[in-house]
């Protein structure tokens, strides 16, 4: 038994190995680990990345994000043995469901944290000491958007490690309870490897509404800062909807305005994905990420017209 257990976790690592070596994702791991390097660099090597480092340990600290974590380490493994009635479909909906936690869960995170770090230090003059040091107000933008980025990838690692191992674990399961054939650690492995796409997207996704809190935590206080960011993730994911509906001129072209200003969030959405079992291709992640860049950076831009002229005294 333990030479087997032995065997297939060998298999495993090198199932990962292969799986990074690959052509198709080999620029897709380059390209995560350059931004994880720079990530660094920033964060010691820069004044806003000591805000940065600042944020980073008040948003790991603060209760909502031990509590989400919890939850959704929880509810990961209740969808993983909890029977979803789906007709031999459990491990899709299980990927489904799953993604959704964690999106939900990373959200909550970014924009609690944005709103504490951002709004409550305004309002309670805490800004004004850290701005009488040699920072400026758009160091002090960069190092709070940055911050809460490393924030949501403190929880992100470990709920998607939790999360991979329960995908893994439960394509076994699911044909042990339906007396199939056994399924090998490749198969499950290809399984488990569809799930990362939409990991990365999702944090694509919470680093565009961050960078959009994070503006509007410039202004207004924080149950505004929840109730608008709730408006736009809704509205977000609504934008093809709206615009393919517009029959009169003047709804088509509310629709299409909304679409462009607030952000297209279901260019994020994996649940076509999931539900066909195929793995959304590097270059798809290439064009998303270039959108999440574009409009994180429109959205820090307005911060800073914001936060210029806020009276902090």
């Amino acid at each position: 038994m333990g030479q087997a257990v032995l065997l297939g976790f060998r298999e495993f690592c090198a199932q990962i190995v292969n799986s990074a070596a690959s052509p198709e994702w080999r620029w897709v791991n380059l390209t995560a680990f350059v931004l994880l390097m720079l990530l660094a660099a920033f964060s010691y090597g820069t004044k806003a990345g000591v805000i940065a480092r600042a944020t980073t340990k008040e948003a790991v600290r603060q209760p909502v994000f031990l509590l989400s974590l919890a939850i959704a380490c929880l509810i990961l493994l209740l969808n993983t043995f909890l029977p979803f009635f789906s007709l031999g479909e459990d491990v899709k909906m299980l990927k489904d469901c799953g993604l959704a936690t964690i999106l939900i869960s990373g959200l909550l995170i970014a924009v609690w944290t944005a709103s504490t770090s951002v709004a409550d230090e305004i309002e309670g003059k805490t800004a004004m000491t850290l701005l009488s040091k040699p920072i400026n107000r758009r160091q002090f933008v960069v190092g709070k958007y940055i911050g809460i980025l490393q924030g949501v990838l403190w929880f992100l690692l470990p709920t998607a490690v939790v999360f991979l191992l329960l995908v893994f674990y439960k394509v076994g399961y699911d044909a042990h309870e339906s007396s199939l054939e056994p399924p090998t650690v490749a198969q499950r492995f290809a399984v488990m490897i569809q799930v990362v796409p939409g990991l990365l997207l999702i944090f694509m996704e919470i680093a565009v509404l961050a960078a959009l809190s994070v503006a509007i935590s410039t202004r207004l206080p924080m149950v505004v800062n929840l109730t608008t960011m709730f408006a736009v993730f809704v509205v977000g994911h609504l934008t093809p909807v709206l615009v393919q509906a517009g029959v009169l001129e003047p709804v088509e072209f509310m629709a299409k305005l909304i679409a462009v200003t607030l952000p297209s969030l279901e260019l994020f959405n994996t649940q076509a994905a999931v539900a066909t079992g195929t793995l959304v291709p590097p270059v798809y992640l290439a064009q998303t990420a270039l959108y999440c860049v574009c409009y994180s950076v429109a959205a820090i831009l307005l911060a800073f017209i914001l936060f210029e002229d806020r009276d902090l005294a």
